[in-house]
């Protein structure tokens, strides 16, 4: 399981590197790693995220981006292995939830002011939270 260091690296190949690290032989940290597990690593790189915003640093929002963007795929990365649900579908659902919720710009609705795209997006919300019940 050699890999070389690269430059650039493609969404592909973070994921491949991700379960990669979870095979047999990968790290035994990774390995290790569970849903609770993970909960503080995650709490601890969004307020990572915000510290960087707050202080205005780009470098490192850039780089604190990536290792929450680690964490969403890890997580995937475990259901998947849980046979819970894939990356994909997490990526699926993530675009239908941006269609869905933006009718003023994917349909046929009107917001002419950030308020009111903000309050017909939390409209739909609250009408799908609906039909989970």
């Amino acid at each position: 399981m050699k890999r070389e260091l690269k430059e650039h690296y493609s969404f592909e190949e973070l994921r491949a590197i991700v379960a990669e690290l979870r095979e047999p032989d990968g790290c035994p940290w990774d390995r290790a790693q569970t849903y609770e597990s993970l909960k503080k690593c995650t709490a601890d790189e969004a307020q990572e995220v915000l510290d960087a915003v707050d202080h205005k640093d780009m470098e490192n929002l850039k780089e604190e981006l990536g290792d929450l963007l680690l964490q969403v795929i890890f997580y995937a990365q475990i259901a998947a292995e849980d046979g819970y649900f894939t990356l994909d579908d997490v990526m699926n659902g993530l675009g239908r939830k941006l269609v869905r919720r933006h009718p003023h710009v994917f349909g046929d609705e009107k917001a002419d002011s950030a308020e009111e795209a903000l309050q017909l997006w939390y409209k739909i919300k609250a009408m799908e939270k609906e039909g989970y019940r």
